[in-house]
Formats: structure tokens, sequence, C-alpha cells
């Protein structure tokens, strides 16, 4: 869903349009795995992939820098979580290392992206 106006003010961050644009890349990555993952890896690895973005969004909502922070801080254990079990599903051969390599390069962005937001509200 794609809306023109930002009323909120996490629509505007870059970081979130990634996330929200990692979220639908890992969801159909997920599609590719064995019906026997559906409840264990594919709906971990959903609930941390969600919880990026939606850290985010919660972070920028909130008044002090400090609470800012820790929800960056969450996206971030969130990211590596994911990218965590995709590694997994790749060693497991539910993805092949090219899709892995391709998804690789947004975590990698949307990763320095957090470290520079966090460092932002550090100061």
């Amino acid at each position: 869903m794609k809306t023109n106006d930002s009323i909120f003010s996490f629509e505007n961050l870059e970081v979130w349009k990634c996330s929200r644009k990692l979220v639908v890349d890992v969801y159909s990555m997920v599609k590719k795995f064995p019906a026997v993952e559906k409840f264990a890896l594919c709906d971990q690895l959903r609930r941390a992939i969600v919880s990026v973005s939606s850290n985010i969004a919660e972070g920028n909502g909130r008044t002090s820098p400090n609470e800012k922070v820790r929800f960056i801080e969450i996206a971030y254990g969130s990211l590596l979580e994911s990218y965590c079990q995709l590694l997994l599903a790749a060693d497991l051969d539910y993805i092949t290392v090219d899709d892995l390599n391709t998804l690789k390069k947004q975590f990698e962005l949307i990763s320095k992206m957090l470290i520079g937001l966090r460092a932002k509200f550090k100061k």
C-alpha cells in the first residue's frame, strides 16, 4: 500500500522506507521455505524483520532522545536477528547464496543508517 501523504514523521525517514522494502523482500523470500518451516524459522523471521520498521516508527514517536536511541537499538538488534536467520536459511538450502547476497546489501545499508540515526540522537 502506498500513500502520498506522510501523516506521521517516521514516514519521511529513509531508513524506515528501506526497512519497509526489506520486509516485503524477506516475505517474498520466505515463500521459498519448505512447509515444515511455516511455524518455525519462517514465523520467527517474519516477526523479526517486521520489528525493524516497527521499532523505527515507535522510536521516532518518542520525545526523549534516550528513548529514541533505545528503539533504534532494538531495531538494530532485530535487523541482526533477521540476517542471522537468513544465514541459517542459506545453510539449510532454503534460499540460495545469491538470494542472501541480494538481501545482504539492504541489510548493510539499513545497518549504516541506523548507526547514523543513533549517533544523531546520542549528541
